[in-house]
């Protein structure tokens, strides 16, 4: 029995400074988790990932990450897309300096 898929990002870190970047509809990179395009369609996403990976003087390590719907935009599915939407975790700096919860 095949597994239904699950709503997707695309994900991966910037090249230069190694900061967690997500792709938009519009083909931008962008640093927030909620402008990111989420994804529905399973080949959808798999050529959007692939439109990714080509793109290396940009990005490293790109790959779909689990996501769901929020009322800003994509929200984390599992813990580990939480912690890097929220940037480096030794110190308040980075993302985390915009974020209140933190």
């Amino acid at each position: 029995m095949t597994k239904a898929f699950t709503p997707k990002v695309v994900t991966a870190n910037a090249l230069v400074d190694g900061d967690v970047i997500y792709l938009t509809a519009d083909d931008r990179w962008s640093r927030a988790l909620q402008e990111a395009e989420l994804i529905e369609d399973e080949a959808h996403a798999q050529l959007r990932l692939l439109e990714a990976e080509r793109q290396t003087g940009t990005v490293v390590g790109a790959y779909l990450a689990d996501a769901r719907a929020g009322p800003g935009g994509p929200e984390p599915a599992h813990f580990r897309e939480a912690f890097r939407a929220r940037g480096p975790s030794n110190y308040a700096h980075g993302k985390q300096t915009e974020l209140s919860d933190v």
